[in-house]
């Protein structure tokens, strides 16, 4: 069974905000809301919902290959993100990471070296996004370095980052290392068993689970002076109090374990659709550029540069395809994106830049509809403002 819309419908390809809830997750999230029971209390109703927890927990954890002990759930990876560089940034030195990072990572960096000058160092990328390596290992040959944090995966471009150099170099300088996989997982294999990362983070409505509810990998053995952003009952062993919410738990844990089932063919899938859209929308509209590393990108993201075209406008003329510009958690903001500004893209090409990401629900018919009206969408805007006064 797969998420579908009625033609009628925009084409939904803003899988990077988002993606449409898995059949699967539906029916975990919306079992466990039938139940009554606090996972905390030890009676009957209490232990089925402990059950369900246990569970997900075993579920996240097949699908990064790690002990279900060493998952700590969230309300999402903005709190994951928060929760792993606090903790490290406690273990003191600096804390390293990069420009065109997600700003649930930058602005928490920002914030909790405000008062140590000189605590943050900002790692630039080249053209294609991919981090300078050789200024990563400059970094760790300045001092002390409590955490390097870099993304697994561009939540803009959808450029990936090659892990185990990182972890390679900063173990080897006795830095932890943590990364920001939410647009990874779900999308492409992760083995934490081969990639020794300490701390990961990640967001169930990402790969199809319910918003609200995510996730903190935290390796066994590394020893945190952690500090839990929310006290009270000491859940997820003392992490983060609260009442589990069992239910976005359970639908986080049965997108997962579909999610795993399906990777394997889901990632050649949506890569040639992914492909598909991109050769449609360079032959038809010309005088464009597709953002980031073209072999090393998630396979279904694709930013594409419009020059001419500012990209709010050509949203607007298409209105029967969700897409996005730029990220979704800066929708609205006044400045362009920080992601294409570091890759060196001028403002008026980050503004005309509009970001489509696919997924698992995506289908031929849907990749048809979305770039013949982006490619009208284009020409339209093009024409209007080219048009004499």
């Amino acid at each position: 069974m797969t998420f579908q819309s009625p033609s009628s419908d925009p084409v939904y390809l803003d899988y990077n905000a988002t993606a449409p809830a898995r059949p699967e997750a539906l029916k975990a999230a919306v079992e466990a809301m039938s139940a009554v029971g606090n996972a905390s209390s030890t009676h009957r109703s209490g232990r089925d919902a402990a059950d369900r927890v246990d569970l997900a927990r075993r579920q996240v954890a097949e699908l990064l290959n790690c002990s279900h002990g060493e998952i700590v759930f969230t309300s999402g990876a903005t709190e994951a993100n928060n929760l792993a560089l606090r903790a490290a940034f406690e273990l003191g030195g600096r804390l390293v990471t990069s420009t065109v990072e997600h700003p649930a990572v930058l602005e928490t960096a920002k914030a909790i070296t405000s008062g140590s000058p000189g605590s943050l160092m900002l790692l630039r990328v080249d053209e294609d996004g991919l981090v300078d390596l050789d200024a990563l290992r400059a970094s760790l040959t300045t001092g002390e370095v409590a955490v390097v944090s870099l993304m697994a995966a561009n939540n803009e471009t959808g450029v990936i980052t090659e892990l185990e150099p990182i972890v390679e170099a900063s173990h080897r300088a006795g830095a932890l290392v943590h990364t920001d996989a939410t647009q990874l997982i779900g999308r492409l294999p992760i083995d934490l068993a081969e990639t020794d990362v300490d701390l990961l983070s990640l967001s169930a409505h990402k790969f199809g689970g319910p918003q609200g509810v995510g996730a903190l990998f935290v390796r066994r053995g590394i020893d945190l002076p952690y500090r839990p952003l929310l006290f009270g009952g000491g859940q997820e062993r003392g992490w983060r109090a609260g009442t589990h919410n069992v239910a976005g738990i359970a639908g986080a844990g049965a997108a997962a374990e579909a999610a795993r089932r399906a990777l394997a063919t889901e990632i050649p899938r949506i890569e040639q659709l992914r492909d598909a859209l991109e050769d449609s929308l360079v032959g038809q509209v010309g005088d464009c550029r597709i953002n980031g590393a073209l072999s090393m990108r998630l396979p279904g993201v694709t930013s594409i540069t419009f020059h001419g075209a500012p990209a709010d406008a050509v949203l607007a003329a298409m209105p029967d395809v969700a897409a996005s510009e730029g990220s979704a958690c800066s929708s609205g903001a006044p400045s362009p994106s920080h992601v294409l500004l570091a890759m060196g893209r001028s403002r008026e090409e980050a503004d005309s830049t509009v970001r489509f990401s696919l997924g698992y629900a995506t289908t031929t018919l849907d990749i048809k509809r979305a770039a013949a009206s982006a490619v009208r969408a284009v020409q339209q805007v093009r024409a209007a403002l080219t048009a004499p006064m």
